[in-house]
């Protein structure tokens, strides 16, 4: 089978009204999609995405476009060498290398790649990347600039440990969910009325766990802390996010004023890119947990956060990265240095898209649940053909064929920019 078409979109939703998504470095986002549909030349079609929050969200289209002539006309036989041409153009790589606008456009394409595969195989993604062996998984991540913390043998050693229980696994993962943390509650605009309303609900939901956004006052945050953990009493988990808002010292001292409500995490505490920076906050308020990655650019750069112990949590995200196969190598490197994988899924499409990969997560690759939850905003998931679905604080498994990341066309249609009836 071969690529016949590229057909993008510039799909943009105004949530910048209500100020769902606010935080303290993204008060007004608007949560958008650069999206695109493949279509093999047999007709069937991929549908994939990466995420924005507004502005911008045009020069990832035109990204997309450009990377098209790389991948029309050519094979979908083969996703590891689909995923490698994207990255490794020798033209193309001279604007990141692997990050970048070009990044995320080769994730919209990969993840695209990857939806049609599994509803070409009948299956969702998950199930389908769960029945691939050892060796097949191995062949899909590009293991350049990785071997010095994780090896391809070692790899396929970790996986094939696991092996003989996936089917256990599987059926349970199915039966019981996922569990699933809220942040629904937390954006940074909201009134105190709000929050403590949504943070009730929250609990009646059957969540366990809450995040809110902080970093743009100090004051602030101490009340609305408080706020929350008398609504939601002591064994209730409370994780903040302070969206790369704060330089080291400042990060010590916010997490130190914080530290008398037991915050469970410290979201994307200073910049993403600070490595060295992220394990001084971590050694300096202990016990305080760091997570971060819905930020981080590619592999190399999570794989240079495990090794220097900078981080407690992994928080991939499912469009951030080169799509499916750069995320599975951050799946296999957590499994490999211990590190509970809690995905990022904070804006349009992605609560539909990364449970696929935590799903596989605990069936092939870490073999476990303790400490982990996928994030949940209860935004826009009708515009989806297979919306998730959370009940009792739990993901169910996605039971539909494909990766979960296709719009509805009157969704298309009426959120397109600036063209759609939504932007009038």
């Amino acid at each position: 089978m071969k690529v016949a078409s590229i057909v993008s979109h510039d799909i943009r939703f105004p949530t910048s009204r209500s100020l769902d998504g606010s935080d303290a470095m993204n008060p007004d986002p608007d949560y958008s999609a650069a999206y695109v549909v493949l279509r093999a030349d047999d007709g069937s079609e991929g549908h994939g995405f990466t995420f924005t929050i507004g502005r911008g969200n045009e020069v990832c289209r035109a990204a997309i476009d450009a990377l098209a002539p790389l991948i029309v006309g050519q094979s979908l036989d083969d996703l590891g060498e689909f995923y490698r041409r994207l990255t490794h153009d020798s033209q193309m790589r001279w604007l990141g290398p692997e990050k970048g606008v070009m990044h995320l456009a080769a994730g919209a394409l990969v993840n695209a790649a990857w939806d049609w595969r599994a509803k070409a195989a009948g299956q969702p993604l998950w199930e389908l990347l769960a029945s691939l062996s050892p060796d097949e998984i191995v062949d899909l991540v590009d293991w350049r600039y990785l071997t010095d913390a994780l090896t391809p043998a070692d790899a396929r050693g970790l996986l094939s440990d696991l092996s003989d229980k996936k089917g256990y696994r599987l059926e349970q993962v199915k039966a019981l969910g996922y569990p699933a943390y809220t942040t629904s509650a937390g954006w940074l605009g909201y009134s105190d009325e709000k929050i403590e309303r949504l943070a009730r609900e929250a609990l009646a939901d059957g969540f366990t766990m809450l995040k809110l956004k902080v970093g743009a006052d100090l004051d602030d945050d101490l009340r609305r802390f408080a706020l929350v953990r008398k609504v939601v009493g002591p064994d209730i988990r409370i994780a903040v996010d302070a969206n790369q808002r704060w330089d080291v010292p400042d990060a010590i001292t916010w997490m130190s004023a914080l530290a008398r409500y037991d915050p469970w995490w410290i979201e994307e505490p200073t910049s993403p890119d600070d490595i060295l920076g992220h394990a001084v906050i971590r050694q300096a308020i202990d016990p305080i947990r760091v997570a971060t990655g819905e930020h981080i650019a590619n592999r190399v750069v999570f794989k240079q956060l495990l090794q220097a112990d900078a981080i407690d949590f992994v928080q991939l995200d499912a469009c951030r990265v080169a799509g499916v196969n750069e995320n599975l190598a951050i799946l296999l490197l957590a499994a490999a240095y211990r590190k509970p994988v809690c995905p990022h899924a904070g804006g349009v499409g992605l609560c539909e898209a990364v449970r696929h990969l935590s799903f596989f997560d605990y069936v092939a690759v870490s073999g476990s649940l303790a400490d982990r939850a996928v994030e949940y905003v209860d935004h826009l998931h009708e515009h989806f053909v297979d919306p998730a679905v959370v009940a009792n604080g739990r993901y169910l498994a996605p039971s539909a064929p494909g990766f979960s990341t296709q719009m509805r066309p009157e969704s298309l249609a009426r959120y397109t920019y600036p063209e759609g009836p939504a932007w009038h």
